[in-house]
């Protein structure tokens, strides 16, 4: 996603996939999530500090920690806000993504 090749991106995303941000509807295509992130973002960078994987009966669970960096729609950089993203996996491929951010008190508009 972050290189923006959503067609390859899309191939791990299995049937019936849900996603869901702060502020915004539930999604089930990676163009959702790319538009609703131009209307935030003027651009944003991941770097990720952990990933942790759990299986389970049902779907396997997999977290991915870390921080978002770069730039508001109004061209003020931006550094240091934490993210968790919360995957589902069915036979290998993304189900469910849930996606938490510390925006509250820094996010902002134009």
């Amino acid at each position: 996603m972050q290189v923006r090749d959503l067609e390859r991106a899309a191939a791990h995303l299995g049937q019936g996939c849900q996603i869901q941000v702060p502020g915004s509807a539930t999604m089930t295509r990676l163009s959702d999530l790319t538009a609703h992130a131009v209307t935030r973002y003027r651009n944003v960078a991941r770097t990720c500090d952990a990933i942790e994987a759990m299986g389970s009966p049902g779907p396997a669970g997999v977290f991915a920690r870390g921080t978002l960096s770069d730039e508001w729609l109004d061209v003020t950089p931006f550094d240091g806000i934490r993210f968790i993203d919360r995957f589902e996996l069915t036979d290998g491929r993304i189900t469910r993504q849930d996606v938490w951010k510390d925006l509250t008190g820094h996010e902002r508009q134009t």
